[in-house]
């Protein structure tokens, strides 16, 4: 297991949008298990391989208070159940170092995907799990949470993160 470095906004690789994944073999397992340890050390609660720029669609989560816990979501959709039921959350993001927002979401979803020997499998998550698919769900579509935020909250945290790069 390798701990990865975390692309950060505005990196264009972050706006791609990852290609689903074919291949179910060691490489997978070992790119899942780069990601927990990603996730993990950088004390995130969920992490998209575009993320350490890798263009599949794999995400891992774990929200669980020991951090034992972790989930691995091959080529994930989310399907809304309820779309009158919303929530916001104030979402923080590993490749959005030190800012928070809150963004409204579904409360009820269905995730579907594949388990990492290809085998297909839904859950309904609830609470916290939903809005962390969602949201590293978002990345594999090159979509980010800043896109649910105004302009000029997009434009001054982007700012921010070019000047800390420097």
């Amino acid at each position: 297991m390798t701990i990865r470095k975390i692309l950060t906004f505005p990196d264009p690789k972050l706006r791609e949008v990852a290609k689903e994944v074919t291949e179910f073999n060691s490489d997978l397992k070992s790119l899942a298990e780069d990601l927990i340890e990603t996730m993990y050390e950088f004390k995130g609660i969920g992490l998209a391989a575009v993320q350490i720029g890798v263009n599949k669609r794999v995400i891992v989560a774990d929200v669980s208070e020991e951090k034992k816990e972790p989930f691995i979501f091959i080529n994930p959709t989310i399907r809304i159940l309820n779309e009158d039921e919303k929530g916001g959350y104030d979402e923080g993001c590993l490749s959005i170092p030190g800012f928070y927002e809150e963004v409204v979401r579904p409360t009820q979803v269905e995730i579907s995907f594949q388990n990492l020997s290809g085998k297909k499998e839904e859950i309904i998550p609830e609470g916290l799990l939903g809005v962390v698919v969602q949201h590293e769900t978002d990345h594999l579509d090159g979509k980010l949470m800043v896109d649910y935020i105004s302009s000029v909250k997009r434009q001054r945290i982007r700012s921010k993160l070019l000047k800390l790069k420097r």
